[in-house]
């Protein structure tokens, strides 16, 4: 019998575990059922929405879901478990939400950079001639996959070794693939944890041409999908930093051919490498060639053996090497002989024992007390890397100055180059810079100085966006300009260009003010990039938004708890996932319609008839945009109203009101025009144009469909291209010319894979069937109808699931498979003519009248 007579809230949890004991207070709640009652009642869930037995839940799985500990749990079987015990559609959905909520723990292992190439090479590489002939002789051993599992102790030049060795292999063979990633083995900052390898994988098979929907949600079968992608070619897989070999394992591409270097500072036994360097410091020689070599033009003084001195103190160390030359090029008159005698004060000043340490602390206390503070703060950055206008606002410096100090503490080794304009740390460094900024800086200049990068970000995000998006500005918070510098972006391009480049840092803010206490950039952020994140980058957004909206109930900020709804449920749509869309723009009406803020209820209203239209409930869909447009015209809002006739003009359209959609997008056109709406402009270029093939205006349409085309691309509007491409596709069908169609749609279909745009790539799937068959290619016809259908049955998008039917039917009528033909354009009938769609009367007459 349960205890209390309350739900848990799940909106409460901040970490994993605190939300499976919410878990098992809510099977208390529910009466305390027994896992194996909780299975029964998920599997006859699942039995009914047609999942195979296959797939099915154990009892083992079901309790799984209730033990603590655990770095990620499987979401769909925590959302049965939910429903099994409370049926409640907005309870679930709270509940949906505060998986992505506390997966801010899962989140930070799961941001990480992958690269499709690798780092430069460093100039005056030095030694390692037998650690290189090694890794030289394994690639030549034969077929078998090699992997070099590169130990050593933190700074003893690991990551070097391993770039330069690609890089030399690769010049003397060229790979056909590179991968690349630093796992964040042993980052000092607890709120990095290592890389997760499920979301390394993630990226790497989005470089090899996946799309997100078709990443795997199982890290096993992500790591089968990565191998076969590799099988057959001749791919370098650099996985450098790496925590363990249970981190590394999935992530190996064994197949014959490619080769892995790995690095660590732990034994990597447990990968049966081919060959397996233990990477030690340098030989007293080496070292010494590499000092010398580094500092040519410094005389050695009086000691002959200076050289030799200072290497001994540095332990023989790359890193440590590395500092002490970057000192000794920094005092000029200086000879080897005095920097080793005063390398050798210090160690018996201060009991330095360590080579690193040693040369960490000669190398700060060199620094000018600028550089030391700008180094100290540039340690709390959260991403993994930055430029000077951050450095700049760290420190409360002209960008200038910012620049020469970054130069400083580039030249000294203090940084790294990450890519041109870029800087990073070695993770010995920032531990060390961390220290010092928690030794020497008060908290709250710490927080000062966070609070000004954050803003920084918050007025160039802005700015980005007011710049490519203008007429949309009513959808995000007024952000006054910060007192910080910030980069000139003088058109689109570079707007876009510093957005894609900041893409990984702005989530990383995000994700740290709002679990550090900045609560108001935790929403306002989301809020400002809502439009980037809705052009494609769909996982980012339910990230990015989940925290908007964990911040917002933090804040006790109902409306900006109600725009992270609606900004998620944009995402949830465009990923395919209907249900939870709805769910989230209805939760979000609530709290607009109780905040009686009508430009918010406007856009709820907008967003609840894109999920009617998408699921083919098009009467729903133009009440809502109905509602919506009155809204925004009481609120005096041009530019939404001018969104949602746009909208309305499309479903008048495939209702078959031809003039009347004609007539609605003529007036939008002038609307966008007149305010400057370009993306609006955009859009309703393509809905007219669809609107005249329709009718059989192809000149017309031809023109409008390219303008809009054209104007999609030059706003950078992925989604928008993939639209006008598809329309463009269907028009040159009409007109008889197969293989423009059939170029037309396969460029749509990759722009709607590689953003997760589902519809569209349902869409675009239906328009390669269409076109393959009036080639005259029937068997195509039948896959890409059936891929289509597949999507759309799943995502719910009815009027493509009928079109999918539909052209099943023609290709099978082709083929000579009359019953076969006849049962799918049956099913294609009667979704039509239960959605009032015009097709319903061809198909009609197709049928013999029926």
């Amino acid at each position: 019998m349960s205890t209390f007579t309350t739900p848990p809230d799940p909106a409460s949890a901040a970490t994993l575990d605190d939300l499976v004991e919410r878990l098992r207070l809510l099977k208390i709640w529910a009466g305390d059922p027994s896992y194996e009652t909780i299975k029964e009642r998920v599997n006859a869930a699942w039995t009914a929405e047609g999942r195979p037995a296959a797939e099915l839940a154990r009892r083992s799985t079901v309790a799984d879901c209730f033990r603590t500990g655990r770095r990620r749990v499987n979401a769909d079987l925590v959302i049965a478990v939910v429903q099994a015990m409370r049926a409640d559609t907005g309870y679930v959905a709270q509940w949906r939400q505060a998986l992505r909520v506390v997966g801010g723990e899962i989140e930070a292992s799961s941001q990480v950079r992958v690269q499709d190439r690798l780092p430069p090479d460093l100039a005056g590489f030095t030694g390692r001639r037998g650690e290189l002939d090694q890794l030289r002789n394994a690639t030549r051993a034969g077929a078998a996959v090699v992997i070099s599992a590169i130990e050593g102790m933190a700074g003893v030049g690991k990551t070097q070794l391993a770039v330069h060795a690609g890089h030399l292999l690769h010049r003397a063979e060229p790979f056909e693939r590179v991968l690349f990633v630093n796992l964040r083995g042993f980052h000092p900052d607890p709120a990095q944890p290592p890389a997760d390898p499920g979301a390394v994988l993630d990226g790497f098979l989005r470089l090899l041409g996946v799309t997100g929907q078709q990443v795997p949600h199982d890290l096993d079968e992500r790591s089968a999908l990565y191998r076969r992608l590799l099988a057959g070619t001749r791919t370098l897989v650099l996985l450098d930093n790496a925590a363990g070999a249970e981190q590394v394992g999935p992530l190996l591409p064994a197949t014959p051919g490619c080769l892995a270097l790995v690095t660590s500072r732990r034994s990597l036994d447990g990968l049966h490498s081919t060959t397996q360097l233990t990477v030690d410091v340098f030989a007293p020689g080496e070292a010494v060639a590499f000092l010398l070599g580094a500092v040519p033009d410094v005389p050695p003084g009086g000691d002959p053996e200076a050289a030799a001195r200072i290497a001994r103190r540095c332990g023989y160390l790359p890193l440590a090497l590395s500092l002490v030359t970057g000192h000794i090029r920094g005092t000029p008159g200086w000879t080897l002989t005095d920097h080793a005698d005063r390398l050798d004060e210090r160690h018996r000043d201060r009991r330095l024992e360590s080579g690193v340490e040693l040369a960490l602390d000669l190398s700060y206390q060199h620094l000018t007390a600028e550089q030391r503070r700008l180094l100290r703060l540039l340690a709390l950055h959260p991403g993994q890397d930055f430029d000077a206008y951050a450095a700049a606002a760290l420190a409360d410096l002209d960008v200038d100055t910012a620049r020469t100090l970054l130069g400083h503490l580039l030249g000294d080794h203090l940084l790294q180059p990450a890519a041109p304009g870029r800087y990073t740390f070695h993770d010995l460094v920032r531990a060390y810079a961390i220290l010092r900024a928690g030794d020497e800086e008060r908290p709250s200049e710490r927080r000062n100085a966070l609070t000004r990068l954050f803003d920084h970000y918050l007025a160039t995000a802005s700015a980005a966006m007011d710049i490519l998006y203008p007429a949309e500005s009513y959808l995000r918070p007024k952000i006054a300009e910060g007192g910080q510098p910030t980069p000139e972006l003088r058109n689109a391009d570079g707007a876009r260009e510093w957005l894609d480049a900041e893409r990984p840092t702005l989530i990383a803010v995000v994700a740290h003010a709002t679990t550090n206490g900045w609560l108001a950039h935790g929403t306002q952020l989301p809020r400002v990039l809502f439009r980037y994140f809705d052009g494609g980058h769909y996982n980012d957004a339910l990230t990015v938004h989940g925290y908007a909206h964990q911040a917002a109930r933090a804040n006790d900020d109902p409306t900006a708890e109600a725009h992270a709804l609606t900004d998620l449920g944009v995402a949830y749509l465009h990923l395919g996932q209907l249900v939870p869309a709805i769910e989230h723009f209805e939760r979000g009406l609530r709290l607009f319609r109780e905040a009686d803020d009508l430009t918010g209820q406007a856009r709820a209203s907008n967003n609840l008839g894109m999920a009617a239209e998408q699921s083919g409930n098009f009467p729903g869909a133009s009440d809502h945009y109905r509602r919506a447009i009155l809204l925004h015209r009481q609120m005096g809002n041009r530019s939404g109203e001018a969104g949602a006739m746009r909208n309305l003009g499309n479903v008048e359209g495939r209702l078959g009101h031809y003039e009347a959609a004609a007539e609605t997008f003529t007036e939008v056109l002038a609307l966008a025009r007149e305010i400057g709406h370009r993306t609006g402009e955009a859009g309703t270029l393509n809905g007219l144009g669809e609107i005249e093939m329709r009718s059989g205006r192809y000149e017309a349409a031809a023109v409008h469909l390219q303008q809009g085309l054209d104007l999609y691309r030059e706003l950078g509007s992925k989604l928008g291209e993939a639209d006008s491409l598809e329309s463009l596709g269907m028009l040159h069908t009409r007109m008889g010319d197969a293989d423009r169609a059939h170029d037309l749609y396969l460029e749509a279909l990759t722009i709607s894979r590689q953003s997760g745009y589902r519809f569209g790539e349902a869409y675009a799937r239906n328009g390669l069937g269409e076109a393959a068959h009036l080639a005259g290619n029937h068997a195509a016809s039948l896959d890409h109808h059936t891929a289509a259908l597949a999507i759309a049955t799943e995502d719910e998008a009815r009027d493509e699931q009928a079109r999918a039917l539909a052209g099943l039917g023609a290709a099978h009528r082709a083929l000579g498979n009359a019953e076969q033909a006849r049962e799918h354009d049956e099913r294609a009938l009667a979704l039509y003519s239960e959605l009032g769609l015009p097709e319903a009367d061809a198909l009609r007459a197709r049928l013999g009248g029926r």
